[in-house]
């Protein structure tokens, strides 16, 4: 088995695309006054000093931790003050030293044992305060449900209402066919692919842009489907049941994050090729504009036609995986779309079978991301153990245990899954669900699971910033590996039990909301300096202030040391890995939003948020 690759840019971005985001770029209008401007992150990354905290703050039962800039050998005293200013705890540092993603010298405060609750609380060491955070039980409450609204604030073919996401928010129904736009309800193929029409309306917009693709919508759908099932299982499904999120859905008597989940699911069975055509039962790859869009561009504005694109091996499989679990998640709340599901799977698995080796190109990058994957076989491991997990059948069975990836010792890596990387996600299915294989083999693939949270937990201890991320890992989408890997240390916990992998997915946390090289929340609306430019071509109010910021809950790629877009290649030369980052949305290689890293930021928060 080859050794898994490392993530590639979200959508496998190639010259031209880059080329064309350029130019579109150089379109667009300078950022109005009052925008983040690109020198106030310059200095938080050059400070001499700082007090990182996660700016939303900490649970009461949970872990505490601060990193402290400064190139001290020595310990330093804090102090932990209350909104009134009053001492509630100090101590001393711990002097951590280099840290070589971050390129800064750091010291540690853990004030993990303070138990006391209340808002506007402040770190200060050597006379640098944090950001207020606050220390309470429901901390997560809200931001579970904001990072929940993304994926319906994201939604095409259906209008976005103002009494669910917010006046400024609220939009008509895009991608319908409804002049200017030229799609979803017929699109044609590409030349050459096909010679008929598809309805592909509905589903999640990818990102920034308004494609759709079937690899990052199937592991966004199995992610926000399977935070259910985890929660179900460990008693916690309340939380995301009937009428607990924005959707207009609720009050139908299924959990609301079934709803929204199958928003997606149906999306991913409408790009399934139909009984009667050449190569039935694969899924079309994507669709997409046939030309990029600039910004900003609303989705129901959007003049360009739209275009299937060929169908794909990786496609098949994911489609196959997300309905498999359809199958068994959706079965108590409705049989027939769950019956539907299965169907759509098997089909799938079948197609797969017969076409094990038709690649999306690198190459089809015009008007969309290309989304290439050069190697499948994660794809069928993963597929096969989510058949297997809800038939049970013996052919699933063996195509799981026949798999080299299933005793592969490689399967979880430091760097985490992706679109790109599933193998661990078939893994985590085996490990969870309840199956058929052997008690020894049942053993081992769990005993994997903690194993690769153990191998998070040291590459945490390793750093400044308690990142379970290495240095070398600041890709296009970091932030999405980032909250991937800590899905797994929280899976770990539900197997284990044991407390360290439960602090290590809440710390994750940590630096998502702040504890970072930059001081910088990634999630809008949640933190003092949270971002809020993140590239998308609606929630644009940088280049059009009639426009609103993204929605509180939507998180940013995050820093990607390879600084593959214009604005990032001008304003973030020399920066260290951890600090390749700018909130300005031109920065579509740090800064845009994506289903696929929202959605273990909504996974893993419906996990911290869980109480008792």
């Amino acid at each position: 088995m080859p050794v898994s690759l490392l993530p590639r840019p979200r959508g496998a971005r190639t010259a031209t695309a880059l080329l064309t985001g350029a130019l579109l770029l150089i379109a667009a209008p300078s950022a109005p006054a009052g925008a983040d401007s690109p020198t106030t992150h310059a200095a938080a990354s050059a400070a001499p000093s700082a007090v990182q905290v996660n700016q939303l703050g900490y649970l009461p039962d949970g872990p505490k931790r601060a990193t402290v800039v400064s190139a001290s050998a020595t310990a330093l005293p804090w102090q932990l003050r209350d909104a009134a200013g009053r001492t509630a705890a100090s101590g001393t540092t711990t002097v951590r030293g280099a840290d070589a993603a971050s390129g800064q010298s750091a010291h540690l405060v853990d004030f993990s044992s303070y138990q006391g609750r209340g808002a506007g609380y402040t770190l200060t060491v050597d006379g640098r305060t944090s950001h207020p955070f606050d220390i309470r039980a429901n901390l997560y409450d809200g931001l579970r449900t904001d990072a929940m609204s993304f994926f319906y604030q994201q939604r095409s073919g259906i209008p976005i209402e103002a009494s669910l996401a917010g006046t400024a928010y609220a939009r008509p129904a895009g991608h319908l066919g409804v002049a200017p736009n030229r799609g979803d309800t017929a699109v044609p193929c590409v030349s050459g692919v096909c010679d008929y029409t598809r309805d592909v309306r509905g589903g999640w917009y990818d990102a920034g842009d308004q494609g759709k693709y079937v690899v990052n919508g199937g592991l966004a759908a199995w992610q926000l489907v399977n935070s259910f099932e985890r929660a179900k299982r460990t008693g916690h499904a309340a939380a995301l049941g009937d009428s607990t999120l924005r959707v207009p859905e609720r009050g139908n008597g299924m959990p609301d994050v079934l709803d929204e989940g199958r928003w997606e699911l149906e999306f991913l069975m409408r790009m399934q090729i139909p009984e009667g055509k050449p190569r039935a039962g694969m899924a079309f790859h994507k669709v997409h504009d046939a030309a990029w869009t600039g910004l900003p561009t609303r989705p129901e504005q959007d003049a360009e036609p739209r275009e299937l694109h060929a169908p794909s091996t990786a496609a098949t499989l994911n489609l196959a995986a997300a309905a498999a679990q359809c199958a068994r998640v959706y079965a108590p709340y409705d049989a027939a779309f769950a019956a539907r599901c299965l169907d759509s799977a098997r089909r799938a698995w079948a197609a797969a079978q017969a076409n094990p080796d038709v690649l999306a190109p690198g190459s089809d990058s015009t008007g969309g991301g290309a989304y290439d994957d050069s190697e499948v076989g994660d794809e069928f491991y993963w597929a096969a153990a989510e058949l297997y997990a809800t038939t049970g059948e013996a052919r699933y069975r063996d195509a799981v245990t026949s798999s080299p990836y299933h005793t592969a010792s490689d399967v979880f890596t430091p760097h985490g899954f992706s679109w790109q990387d599933t193998a661990p996600l078939g893994r985590l299915v085996l490990a969870t669900v309840p199956n058929g294989l052997p008690a020894t083999d049942l053993a081992r693939v769990r005993a994997s699971v903690v194993s690769a949270a153990d191998a998070q937990l040291s590459t945490m201890a390793g750093q400044g910033y308690g990142v379970p991320l290495p240095a070398d890992g600041y890709v296009w989408g970091s932030n999405g590996q980032v909250a991937n890997n800590g899905t797994v240390m929280a899976v770990a916990y539900e197997l284990t039990k044991q407390r360290r992998y439960r602090t290590g997915a809440l710390e994750t946390l940590d630096y998502l909301l702040g504890r970072n090289a930059l001081g910088q929340s990634y999630v809008t609306g949640y933190g003092e300096h949270a971002a809020q430019n993140q590239h998308h071509r609606f929630w644009a109010h940088q280049y059009d202030a009639s426009l609103p910021n993204p929605p509180a809950g939507s998180i940013a790629g995050g820093a990607n040391a390879g600084l593959q877009d214009p604005v990032a290649q001008e304003k973030l030369p020399g920066c260290a890995p951890a600090a390749c980052y700018i909130d300005d949305i031109g920065s579509y290689s740090t800064n845009e939003v994506a289903i696929n890293w929202n959605a273990p930021l909504a996974w893993l928060v419906a996990f911290a948020a869980e109480r008792g």
